[in-house]
C-alpha cells in the first residue's frame, strides 16, 4: 500500500471542497495537507488518529483539523475493502488557510482565529454542537459558489461559539513526519491494529522497521509523541470502550478481547486514559 506524506485536495483556483464520501473504507493513508478540515462520520467505525491522539470513532464522529497536522481513520473492516462489503459513509469540507484573506486579521475575526488556532491541535465536538454541526455539513454539501463560502462560514461561526469540543493532539505536538516516516509510521500502526490483542515485543517492531529495539523506541516516541507500550495501551482501550458499547460486553469479558492479561491492569489504564472506569464509561455512553 502506497502511503502519502501530503496530499492537496483543492485547487488553488477554490475557497473550499465539500464531498459525501461512500466508499470501502475511509482513506486508510497517514497523511496530512496545507488545508483546514471538517470531517464527519455518518457510517462505520474503527480508530482515529490525528496527531498523537488516539480514539476510537463511530457514526455522529465530528472533528476539526488545522493545517499540516497529521491524521488517519482507520476502519474496523479494512480487511474486507477489496470485497466492496464493509461501506462507511461521510462529509469531509477542505478550504485553504487562506481564504478569508485579511478579514482574517479584522477585529470582527477574532473568534475565528482562536478556533483556526485550536483547529492545529484537531478538535472532536460532542452534545447539541455535533447534532446541530451534522446538520450544517449536510446542507453545506449541494450548495456551489458565494452561497457555499456564507455556508461555511456559518459552520465556522457556530463552531467559534461552542464550548461542547474536546483538543486532541497534547499541547505542543509538532509534526516531524518526513516521507519515510508517514511510511515507517504506517507500517507500525498497521501491525499494531492486526496483533494488539496478543504480547508484542519491541524485537518485532524492529524488524519490522530495519531498527534496533533501542532505536525503534526512541524513534517511535520522537514521532508519536508517547511511548509505545502507553501507544498500544490506547489502542487496546479504544477497542475495549467499542465492546463495552457496541458489543454490550461485560468489563471482564471486554478486558481479555482487547489484549490485557490482567484486569487490575485493564482497570488502570483504561482509568487513566478515559477518566472513567469501564463501568462508569458504560453507564455513560451506552445510552447513545
Amino acid at each position: 500500500m502506497k502511503n502519502a506524506l501530503q496530499k492537496s485536495p483543492i485547487p488553488e483556483s477554490r475557497a473550499f471542497l465539500a464531498k459525501y464520501l461512500k466508499e470501502p473504507v475511509f482513506d486508510p493513508h497517514w497523511h496530512f495537507h496545507p488545508e483546514y478540515q471538517l470531517f464527519m462520520v455518518l457510517k462505520g467505525n474503527g480508530t482515529r488518529f490525528i496527531g498523537d491522539s488516539v480514539k476510537p470513532f463511530r457514526a455522529g464522529d465530528i472533528t476539526f483539523t488545522g493545517p499540516n497536522l497529521p491524521h488517519l481513520w482507520r476502519s474496523d473492516h479494512e480487511t474486507d475493502q477489496e470485497k466492496n462489503i464493509a461501506w462507511s459513509e461521510g462529509v469531509v469540507i477542505y478550504f485553504h488557510n487562506h481564504f478569508l484573506g485579511d478579514l482574517l486579521q479584522t477585529d470582527e475575526a477574532i473568534r475565528l482565529r482562536q478556533v483556526f488556532h485550536k483547529s492545529l491541535r484537531g478538535m472532536e465536538f460532542s452534545g447539541e454542537t455535533a447534532q446541530q454541526l451534522q446538520t450544517l455539513l449536510l446542507d453545506l454539501i449541494p450548495l456551489e459558489g458565494f452561497e457555499g463560502i456564507l455556508q461555511l462560514l456559518k459552520v465556522l461561526d457556530f463552531i467559534s461559539h461552542t464550548k461542547e469540543y474536546q483538543l486532541l493532539a497534547s499541547p505542543g505536538y509538532t509534526n516531524t513526519l518526513r516521507e519515510a516516516d508517514t511510511e515507517r509510521m504506517y507500517a507500525v500502526y498497521a501491525y499494531v491494529m492486526k496483533n494488539f490483542k496478543k504480547k508484542m515485543a519491541l524485537s518485532d517492531l524492529a524488524q519490522l522497521t530495519s531498527m534496533t529495539p533501542t532505536s525503534f523506541s526512541r524513534y517511535f516516541k520522537l514521532h508519536a509523541n508517547k511511548s509505545f507500550s502507553q501507544f498500544v495501551s490506547e489502542i487496546r482501550i479504544g477497542h475495549a470502550c467499542k465492546l463495552l458499547i457496541q458489543e454490550k460486553m461485560n468489563v471482564s469479558q471486554a478486558c481479555y478481547e482487547s489484549g490485557f492479561q490482567t484486569l487490575s491492569n485493564f482497570n488502570k489504564q483504561f482509568k487513566n486514559i478515559t477518566q472513567f472506569t469501564p463501568l462508569a464509561y458504560k453507564k455513560k455512553y451506552e445510552v447513545y
